[in-house]
């Protein structure tokens, strides 16, 4: 079946729409799910990658005709392989493979086909054997954290003593992830060794761990065309999710938004590309190298911004032949794209062979990555592979962090790079606080992973669980107790107020809080112990209030005033004229001894009892009474009356019906 993911970008358009419209056609698949897996040879120029690829799946992955006049790689080319269950009940496998370039002048473009695999297939000619670009294959693949590979002698019918060039081969293996890596002796020439060869990757397969689908699809761009009534067709190694026709996605670095029209996946249409697989994807409103090139990364929205700033652990291989130095220009290549940088090893100056560094990359163009994302660095002119590592934070900003603090986080992730709960920690013990929904979003983490560690940590006392936050416990109880003293010296020092206004505590505490949300969470765990909110303040359950000292006077003078005339109270001016008095009126009207009855009355909440008792009973007795007649039954000014019989009508007390009141009670028992 032709293959939207293998097209050829040197085709014609007409021929590419004819093949692409032959997709529809339907395939049946294996009864049992097969397990899907990318592959990539590795090996230097000239021993038989590319033909060993054909070999084994009838395809021929060298498409360029520059490619086929000058009989090398130059470009990644691309082959589908099913490898059948080799016993009933176990899966078959539908492999993905990615043909490298062996020559050194083209190891950028190697790099870009490796970023995402499962498997390399080693490729050494028995009669040249280990070569350089074998080696820096090698490195590389180790840099990206590739474990398992299989190795493919061919050209074995050219020697008679196989048995010392692979134990060459053994040795050169020797202390690395590859070192139980079977050799299968093989020539594509006669055809010996290609079953032995599919056994071989059938059982190391077999063993390989499934790529994760952590809920966040990535599609790193290697080859980007248009077609003719299609439109832009990009292909690359699903990973991290799955991606679904009709869905909407982005283009990273850019931000440019679009929709998948429709996918394609080991030579059919499909509804949607799983990890672990080539999938071709077909975008509607982007224009093909404008708007999408290799490199890019097809995603979602959701998982934020490309970055030009990295935190990465930085690690030179013991074989490597030179060091990394301090300010050393180099390019970055992560996933498929391949990234000018500078590097700051602060402090250190160089980074020795077999060292390993925490760095700072200082990218020259955004790029769209992931914490614990891997990549490789080279030199400047592209000539040598000098370190490789693992992104410890995507957005550190472009100050280098000295402090004790940045370093510890960025030690404690790169003790151990694979693990959430490092990254959970590490992030939460930095930011203080973060939000759950967004913890680690832009990280090669699944929500659930990340919320079993969040959940574990809580269980053992290092986090608290506050609405949709995860808040550092120490922190968190730092920030209580900076809360309660804040009210309490509030209580000390004004022991009349009913207790800190929560405006003032917020400003208090504003400059602590990692979000202003926490606010409100923060005044809910203090209301469940020891503390009430009352109103618009807080206060500790325990306080009492208490006129200070300096208020006292007023406060008698105040009480002997209302007492003089309980119901003929001065006014508010005469009341309290200086600010000591004032404050003691407030005093007593927020513990309810006095009464506000408007802006210019105040009276003892004594007196307005009896004044109130007096103007039921003498309604009660006669009936509507006039403002008049419960003037001189109370005893008191129009300056009193009119604003208390206000007041009572608010209250429910009495109720206006002219110029008359009657009790409200009286007129809903007449009524019935």
């Amino acid at each position: 079946m032709p293959k939207l993911s293998q097209l050829s970008a040197t085709q014609s358009d007409a021929s590419k729409a004819k093949l692409v419209t032959t997709c529809c056609v339907t395939h049946s698949l294996p009864m049992a799910d097969p397990q899907h897996f990318i592959v990539a040879t590795a090996g230097h120029v000239d021993h038989g990658k590319s033909a060993l690829v054909k070999a084994l799946t009838g395809t021929d992955p060298d498409r360029l005709p520059e490619e086929k006049a000058r009989g090398i790689t130059i470009d990644l080319g691309f082959a589908h392989l099913e490898l059948p269950a080799s016993t009933a009940g176990t899966p078959s496998f539908l492999v993905g493979i990615v043909d490298v370039p062996g020559h050194e002048d083209f190891v950028k473009n190697m790099v870009a086909g490796v970023g995402s695999i499962d498997l390399a297939l080693f490729v050494v000619a028995a009669d040249d054997g280990w070569m350089p670009q074998t080696e820096e294959h090698l490195q590389i693949l180790t840099y990206l954290g590739v474990h398992r590979a299989v190795v493919a002698l061919t050209k074995a019918d050219l020697i008679e003593d196989e048995r010392r060039v692979a134990a060459a081969i053994h040795e050169k293996l020797r202390n690395t992830p590859f070192s139980d890596a079977p050799i299968v002796p093989m020539s594509v020439v006669t055809g010996r060794g290609l079953d032995d060869l599919k056994g071989a990757l059938t059982r190391v397969l077999a063993g390989t761990p499934l790529p994760r689908d952590i809920g966040k699809p990535r599609l790193p761009v290697d080859r980007v065309f248009t077609l003719r009534g299609i439109g832009t067709v990009v292909t690359g190694t699903l990973i991290g999710g799955t991606l679904r026709r009709g869905q909407s996605v982005v283009i990273q670095p850019s931000v440019k938004v679009a929709r998948i029209r429709n996918i394609q996946s080991h030579n059919r249409d499909v509804e949607r590309g799983v990890p672990g697989t080539r999938t071709a994807l077909n975008l509607s409103d982007v224009a093909a190298l404008d708007e999408v090139r290799r490199g890019d990364v097809i995603t979602l929205a959701e998982f934020g911004g490309p970055s030009d700033v990295l935190d990465v652990a930085l690690e030179v291989s013991s074989r490597a032949h030179r060091p990394l130095k301090d300010g050393s220009q180099v390019h970055v290549h992560h996933g498929s794209a391949n990234v000018r940088a500078k590097v700051v090893l602060s402090p250190r100056k160089e980074l020795a062979p077999g060292e390993q560094a925490l760095a700072q990359l200082r990218l020259e163009a955004n790029a769209f990555v992931f914490a614990g994302d891997r990549f490789v660095l080279r030199d400047s002119a592209g000539q040598n592979t000098l370190a490789g590592g693992v992104l410890l934070d995507p957005d550190p900003g472009r100050k280098v962090h000295r402090s004790e603090a940045r370093l510890n986080f960025l030690r404690h992730r790169a003790e151990s790079p694979s693990q959430v709960t490092s990254f959970v920690a590490s992030q939460i013990a930095r930011d203080q606080a973060v939000r759950r929904s967004q913890l680690l979003l832009n990280s090669n983490f699944s929500s659930p992973d990340i919320s079993d560690s969040v959940s574990r940590l809580a269980a053992n006392g290092k986090l608290v669980l506050a609405g949709d936050f995860a808040i550092e416990a120490a922190g968190w109880k730092l920030l209580c107790r900076r809360a309660a003293d804040a009210i309490d010296a509030n209580h000390h020092t004004h022991p009349e107020q009913s207790g800190l206004s929560l405006s003032d505590l917020r400003t208090n505490l504003e400059a602590s809080l990692p979000f202003a949300d926490l606010f409100e969470l923060l005044v809910s765990e203090l209301c469940r112990s020891e503390f009430a909110k009352v109103g618009n303040t807080i206060r500790r359950m325990t306080h009492r209030r208490a006129l200070p000292p300096p208020l006292l006077p007023a406060a008698a003078k105040l009480r002997a005033t209302l007492a003089a005339k309980p119901f003929d109270p001065p006014s508010l001016k005469q009341l309290a004229p200086d600010s000591a008095s004032q404050k003691a009126l407030r005093f007593l009207i927020d513990t309810g001894e006095a009464v506000e009855i408007n802006a210019e009355v105040v009276m003892a909440a004594e007196s307005l009892k009896r004044m109130t008792d007096l103007i039921r009973q003498f309604i009660r007795d006669n009936g509507r009474a006039t403002v008049s007649q419960l003037r001189q039954e109370v005893g008191c000014s129009r300056r009193i009356i009119v604003p208390l019989l206000e007041r009572l009508d608010r209250d429910g007390v009495t109720m206006r019906n002219g110029d008359t009141r009657t009790l409200r009670a009286e007129k809903a028992s007449s009524q019935t």
